[in-house]
């Protein structure tokens, strides 16, 4: 039988990069004591008040069918954010909403890149990055971020990789799975080429509200000389720790989300109605839990890199936001995807290998700083034995 090229473009990208977490959730299932550091789910749940509006909206009958754009007093409240962060005036209309930020990247790829066109995004990139843009047809082009510039996208990268078939560049910032935040430079250097060679910028800020204290946060969104070609993705999913609830956003010029109704009426008609009432009231109040995620995750980041640099020859890269801090393991003289296969088997601890996220990071692992202080802290007293064994093997 024959099938859609889409499929063949797609195959090998999904399950396989989670190798090691399905790994780790098949031996906790066999009565392992296996700490899984490998997903970034919040480490609090949804807030009562959020769940409470969401099942206040579904009584009053918000169940029916939403729109193509999204229902208005979501995107109202949106529009109204992004005023307030960027300094500018955005309109409702510049705003689409969607069942989470993978759904909202997804679209947007689709309405931007083509087959025969090139989207340039930073190598480690999250691990869906390279499927929504092979959907698209378009061709990825991964530029290495440098651990020597904190894993920050450098515009003089970028530029040696830009070609006539360039037609996008995919930021993520705050950037997982390193935690580096593009500065204020870095967005005007990135930004003076999306002005040179007429190219869009797509920037994922879905970690925007867990930066952690001392550091800041610039979107391309703010800058208006910019404003006709950036797109902007984002969720409540780790802002509000809420990810089931699957909404999403972007928001972009008007001619931009015009052009992309008709795609998103084709694909769904909108979140639902009730989720976009918790969305709403969600945006409009901000997070209760933001905070104290930040500040638990940055901590936590500090401990790690105190405990492994005290006690083995493993470097910590110390991020500054999210939810993830990123261990190089070359010492060790194994693959990060070696390393993290034989810690979770002799050490019951579970990472991602680097290289689910790019080639650049293929001597690192990425560590979730998602679990509670008592089990993170066994985790690290574990990393530290495990490398001292490997040592004794190797000495």
């Amino acid at each position: 039988m024959r099938y859609a090229e889409i499929t063949r473009r797609l195959a090998g990208l999904g399950g396989a990069k989670w190798d090691v977490h399905v790994r780790a959730r098949a031996l906790r299932a066999k009565g392992r004591d296996v700490i899984e550091l490998t997903i970034g789910e919040p480490d609090v749940p949804t807030p009562p008040a959020l769940i409470d509006a969401a099942a206040a909206a579904m009584q009053a009958g918000r169940t029916g069918y939403s729109n193509g754009r999204g229902e208005p007093g979501l995107r109202s409240a949106l529009a109204e954010r992004y005023t307030h962060r960027t300094g500018r005036a955005i309109s409702a209309d510049q705003v689409m909403c969607f069942p989470g930020t993978q759904t909202a990247l997804f679209t947007v790829l689709m309405g931007l890149a083509e087959p025969g066109c090139e989207v340039l995004v930073g190598d480690p990139m999250y691990a869906t990055y390279e499927g929504v843009i092979r959907a698209s047809g378009a061709d990825m082009v991964p530029v290495p971020l440098r651990p020597e510039n904190g894993f920050r996208l450098a515009a003089d990268d970028i530029a040696a990789r830009i070609t006539p078939k360039t037609r996008a560049i995919l930021l993520t910032t705050p950037h997982n799975p390193t935690g580096s935040i593009l500065t204020a430079s870095d967005i005007d250097a990135i930004g003076a080429l999306a002005l040179q060679h007429d190219l869009w910028i797509i920037s994922d800020e879905v970690y925007e509200d867990l930066v952690f204290d001392g550091e800041t946060f610039t979107s391309p969104l703010s800058r208006a000389q910019l404003a006709d070609r950036v797109v902007v993705v984002s969720s409540i999913s780790k802002s509000h720790a809420a990810p089931g609830f699957r909404s999403g956003w972007c928001v972009g010029p008007e001619a931009f989300t015009d052009a992309l109704l008709t795609l998103a009426e084709t694909m769904l008609f909108g979140n639902q109605p009730f989720i976009a009432d918790m969305t709403e009231q969600a945006v409009r109040e901000g997070s209760e839990v933001a905070p104290g995620m930040a500040r638990r995750f940055a901590a936590r980041a500090r401990h790690l890199a105190d405990r492994l640099g005290g006690g083995s020859d493993l470097v910590v890269h110390t991020p500054q936001a999210g939810m993830f801090a990123m261990i190089d393991v070359s010492s060790t003289g194994m693959s990060g995807h070696a390393y993290a296969l034989h810690l979770l088997e002799h050490a019951h601890v579970a990472v991602m290998p680097g290289a689910s996220f790019g080639t650049t990071l293929d001597g690192w692992v990425r560590v979730a700083l998602t679990v509670d202080d008592d089990a993170f802290d066994t985790a690290c007293t574990r990393i530290i034995d495990h490398a001292a064994h490997l040592h004794r093997e190797t000495a």
